[in-house]
């Protein structure tokens, strides 16, 4: 039997644990005996994560990203066990591994938009970090035989930056809605829980290229009766984002930390909308997450959004300030309303792994 690992030290990040805990349950539940899946996992995660699987073997890969570790530990893990195929589910990977293996590139945002505000490093080592990312990204589209992007948009920019060659090998599977908000049961929480009202939502973390602070500005100065929501991760960026909102002293901009996936739900639920004034975004889970909840969604007119929405959102200019005012104003008068029925049935998680698996054949000539 064919043995196909799977790398999965990332399982409980955001975005790319998304994509990983979505392509393990849709193969685990819907799993044929073609092949023996190694799933490389965290010490931290080994023991909390379950396969019904026969064919699914946990194994842990305590080396973490971006590593010297995951260099020399995390390959020698993989020679040891003599896989036929791995698949890196995200850009950084043991660059020495010379048998087969097909990997992921969620985006090209840390090259596209270098700026130095997304490091907290020093100058000098940020520049050394940036170069090593392009040389890493460069070997996984090289010494892979297939890339898989989770949008045409990501294609093009990697092509447009690395030229034509990787075009046969890059195949596009769109990604949808997680599995977990399908299986969420009736949530209890009530208006004393969280006692905002007439409140615009914004899910995700605050890197530069999210373009939050814009957002936080052009709000500001909106009635006091509507809030704007900040659900993110707490991190440096967080941090920094919190110390603008107090000098600002803005009283209407709530920001919430670490918030539980179950109790993320009220607030799709109940927002006026969803608001995302990202510069870059490689698919952009939190608006398929919005449109499950049928919350309208107003956000940046990139081509990765007009990609996948089309004309079903109000987009405005992320680089233009007074634009983002006008489109929420706008909203707020006009209250426009947009389907997202046919959209949530085209994209899914489900249908990314089934053309995730026939990739994998394809790779073995299977």
């Amino acid at each position: 039997m064919k043995k196909i690992g799977i790398d999965a030290r990332l399982y409980n990040q955001t975005g790319v644990g998304t994509y990983i805990k979505n392509l393990l349950f849709y193969l685990d539940k819907n799993n044929s005996s073609d092949f023996l899946y190694y799933v490389y996992l965290l010490k931290k995660d080994f023991e909390k994560i379950h396969f019904q699987s026969e064919n699914i073997v946990k194994k842990e890969a305590n080396f973490y990203w971006h590593t010297f570790s995951e260099q020399i530990g995390f390959l020698w893990t993989l020679l040891k066990d003599n896989l036929d195929l791995v698949h890196f589910t995200y850009f950084t990977f043991p660059i020495f591994y010379f048998k087969k293996f097909l990997i992921t590139i969620h985006d090209m945002t840390p090259i596209l938009f270098k700026t130095g505000r997304a490091s907290t490093k020093n100058p000098l080592i940020y520049q050394i970090k940036h170069l090593i990312f392009k040389i890493v990204l460069f070997l996984g589209l090289r010494n892979s035989v297939k890339v898989i992007v989770p949008t045409k948009t990501v294609k093009q920019q990697i092509l447009s930056y690395y030229g034509e060659r990787f075009k046969d090998k890059i195949e596009v599977i769109y990604e949808g809605v997680s599995y977990h908000l399908f299986e969420e049961k009736k949530e209890k929480q009530t208006k004393k829980e969280f006692p905002y009202k007439n409140f615009f939502l914004y899910v995700g973390n605050f890197y530069p290229h999210k373009n939050v602070e814009n957002l936080i500005e052009e709000f500001s100065s909106f009635d006091k009766k509507y809030s704007l929501v900040l659900v993110g991760t707490n991190d440096f960026f967080t941090k920094r984002v919190e110390s603008f909102l107090k000098k600002k002293n803005l009283k209407n901009i709530i920001l919430i930390k670490d918030l539980p996936k179950e109790k993320l739900k009220w607030f799709y639920q109940n927002c006026l909308a969803l608001v995302h004034p990202s510069l870059s975004e490689g698919f952009g889970l939190t608006l398929f997450e919005a449109a499950y909840y049928n919350r309208p969604i107003i956000a940046s007119k990139i081509k990765v959004f007009d990609e996948l929405w089309g004309k079903n959102y109000l987009s405005f200019n992320p680089k233009d300030p007074n634009d983002i005012r006008r489109k929420i104003k706008y909203f707020i008068e006009k209250k426009p309303k947009f389907s997202y029925q046919k959209i949530l049935q085209k994209y899914s998680f489900e249908k990314m792994t089934r053309e995730t698996l026939k990739l994998y054949k394809t790779c073995l000539n299977y």
